[in-house]
């Protein structure tokens, strides 16, 4: 399989859809890490995607780690939703904190201990649920 972050002399025009809000905020972050260009920032963020993806894949075997979730809780149905991952994953649950971080958004650290692949496809589908902010896997080998 080719690798996508090598083959950068072939480019190709994308059209996206983004709220005025995440591009402002793409903007500042551009402005202060010195990009020259929303198209040199995005070819940086998906790299950056691709090779959190591509890390993420290697998660095997038992592990013990933190699923950190940033999320809006007045999104319609995402407690309950959320909830119903964590029931569906009760056996890699250890133990969960929860903290209001504002008006709308809330922060959940999830202890967890299990199948790497597990703990992976729990935080996947967090991760893929609207109004979530973002997921962050941070996990650790179990030797001996």
């Amino acid at each position: 399989m080719n690798d996508p972050t090598n083959q950068e002399d072939d480019l190709s025009r994308v059209g996206i859809s983004l709220p005025k809000n995440l591009l402002d905020k793409f903007d500042e972050v551009l402005d202060l890490r010195g990009y020259s260009s929303r198209s040199e920032g995005i070819r940086d963020a998906i790299r950056t995607y691709i090779t959190y993806y591509q890390w993420m894949a290697d998660v095997k075997g038992e592990r013990k780690g933190i699923v950190t979730i940033v999320y809006n809780h007045e999104q319609r149905g995402l407690l309950e939703t959320i909830t119903e991952i964590q029931h569906g994953h009760l056996s890699l649950i250890t133990t969960t904190l929860h903290s209001e971080v504002s008006g709308t958004r809330s922060l959940e650290v999830i202890l967890v201990h299990g199948e790497g692949a597990e703990i992976k496809t729990f935080a996947e589908k967090i991760m893929s649920q609207k109004g979530v902010e973002t997921v962050k896997i941070t996990t650790i080998r179990m030797d001996g």
